[in-house]
């Protein structure tokens, strides 16, 4: 199978609140993580397409995200980022040249 990520990704372990749309809150590990998204691991079962906003600390700064799950299996779920702002893309920047 062809590799489709735009963006490269690499590997964390980070305690997140992902909060879906309309749902309630529910805690996830972020396991990796790139510009345009992370994998987030998770026992809840969250719908294709579903909009949320994941709380995650990054080098000691709070920061919310954005984000559209894209896709879902047991045991966790890939989300798109949405629109961030310069605080997130450069906690983000700095994660990805670890």
């Amino acid at each position: 199978m062809q590799e489709k990520r735009v963006h490269p990704r690499v590997q964390v372990d980070l305690a997140v609140s992902c909060e879906p749309k309309g749902g309630a809150a529910f805690a996830g590990v972020a396991k990796d993580v790139s510009m345009g998204g992370m994998f987030i691991e998770s026992t809840e079962v969250v719908p294709f397409g579903t909009q949320v906003t994941i709380a995650v600390r990054v080098s000691g700064v709070d920061h919310k995200l954005p984000g559209t799950v894209r896709w879902a299996k047991p045991g966790g779920l890939g989300v798109q980022f949405g629109l961030l702002g310069a605080r997130e893309t450069h906690s983000i920047a700095q994660l990805l040249k670890r």
